[in-house]
């Protein structure tokens, strides 16, 4: 029987994540920027890599997480444990997907008290970055801040967008990057679901191999990244060669990808027939 869905959730989750996103988006805009200001410009590579590779860190954690919660049944503390009879190698399991959003949820919100006591400003040291150092453009970063205030400056917002989305260098990485993410992000949807299918494994394994074999390599580069530009103290055009460089190597290695593989195992109606 095919019934029409009738449950709402799925509102409060988009809800949520929106109101997620609003509140973790200016950590990485504003926080790059702080430390610009206010660190030592040998220095900055170093914190923004350290930024950026806890930010890897998280969704590693995530994914340990989610294979803990999927260990546990859905409806876990509103049933008897007794009472249930499948396990979690059973195709009919549910895992308490749920538990990780609150769990994140109160993480988020206890992390985020510190941020109301730092300061507006710092002491800049006499070595510290100035408007002329700066690698971040001041039109980017007045773009940032009148951003924040959306209503009043309209037309300067959208005159800084214009400007910077004019600049090529910065436009060619806003594309670069959004190829890489998104390839990323599809990576770490589909390979869990192919773990599952193609071995056999359960949804709290799969979640547990990919957060341990997949992120940390990512955030140890990220950091490795930050410290080689430091000791060679790389400027815009040394960084693009670097990064030229290790995004050809990354791709050719990816490549082999297309001659490691295994056979698509027998699904009765996908693969073979029902004979």
């Amino acid at each position: 029987c095919e019934k029409e869905p009738s449950s709402h959730m799925w509102i409060y989750i988009l809800l949520g994540n929106m109101l997620r996103g609003i509140g973790e988006t200016p950590i990485t805009p504003l926080g790059i920027s702080y430390l610009d200001d206010f660190a030592k410009e040998e220095n900055v590579p170093v914190y923004v890599a350290c930024l950026h590779t806890i930010a890897m860190l998280g969704p590693m954690f995530g994914f340990l997480l989610g294979s803990l919660c999927a260990k546990l049944y859905v409806d876990v503390g509103f049933v008897d444990p007794g009472s249930i009879t499948i396990t979690p190698q059973d195709s009919r399991w549910v895992g308490a997907w749920w538990l990780g959003f609150l769990i994140g949820g109160v993480s988020n919100f206890l992390c985020a008290i510190p941020f109301c006591f730092l300061p507006k400003s710092l002491k800049k040291p006499k070595e510290a970055n100035n408007d002329k150092t700066s690698c971040y453009s001041p039109v980017i970063m007045s773009c940032i801040f009148q951003s924040q205030l959306m209503c009043p400056f309209l037309s300067d917002f959208c005159t800084s967008l214009k400007k910077v989305l004019s600049n090529r260098m910065y436009f060619t990485f806003l594309c670069c990057s959004l190829l890489q993410f998104s390839s990323f992000i599809g990576f770490l949807t589909y390979k869990p679901k192919y773990m599952e299918q193609q071995y056999g494994q359960s949804t709290s394994k799969s979640n547990f191999l990919i957060g341990m074999t997949s992120l940390p390599p990512v955030s140890i580069g990220i950091f490795l990244g930050g410290f080689i530009m430091k000791k060679y103290k790389m400027g815009i055009i040394g960084a693009t060669k670097f990064s030229f460089i290790m995004s050809f190597l990354a791709y050719a290695i990816s490549f082999l990808h297309f001659f490691v593989g295994c056979e698509s195992s027998a699904v009765a109606g996908m693969t073979v027939s029902y004979e």
